[in-house]
């Protein structure tokens, strides 16, 4: 297993945390009010976080169905649902907690892979090249959390309002 794949999953779970909590403090408009990214707004960036999340995983499924404690993680995100929607207080919560689950399994099924199941290939969703190594696609998975955390971070800048949850920290080296 590659301890480092571990710690960084880890962390993107901690900051996911922090960032829906953050966000939670503020009204409903101002989540989500259009702020010229791509996703438009704070909520919309979230969700896409975290549909990335399941839907990265899934790509692994097929070239893991033979690991038994991946496919355990990974079978939790089946019956995952999203809101795409977040303008109520009960929808926040159910992205909070579907946020977790995907980082949750995450971070359980790299803890199970070996050396070798990182190498093992998987179906490239752009088609070519047909397959890449599952590393490429788990670190890919990881850099696409840490960025859209620094769109919304610089986001929070703009408003003023703390967001320190991209800082160094050596909780995750335990």
């Amino acid at each position: 297993m590659d301890k480092t794949l571990v710690i960084f999953a880890k962390q993107g779970r901690a900051a996911n945390q922090t960032v829906v909590d953050i966000l939670a403090k503020l009204s409903v408009e101002e989540r989500e009010k259009e702020r010229g990214s791509y996703y438009h707004s704070l909520s919309g960036l979230v969700v896409h976080i975290v549909s990335a999340l399941k839907f990265f995983q899934t790509l692994f499924k097929e070239p893991l169905a033979s690991h038994e404690k991946a496919s355990a993680a990974l079978n939790i995100l089946e019956n995952l649902s999203i809101p795409q929607e977040t303008g109520t207080a009960e929808q926040w919560k159910q992205l909070g907690e579907a946020i977790l689950v995907a980082d949750n399994a995450l971070v359980t099924l790299i803890e199970s892979l070996s050396d070798e199941d990182l190498k093992r290939a998987v179906p490239w969703f752009k088609g070519n090249p047909a397959t890449v190594p599952l590393s490429y696609l788990v670190e890919s998975l990881l850099l696409h959390g840490t960025h859209h955390r620094g769109q919304i971070s610089q986001i929070l800048d703009e408003l003023k309002i703390d967001n320190d949850y991209s800082g160094i920290s050596t909780e995750f080296l335990v």
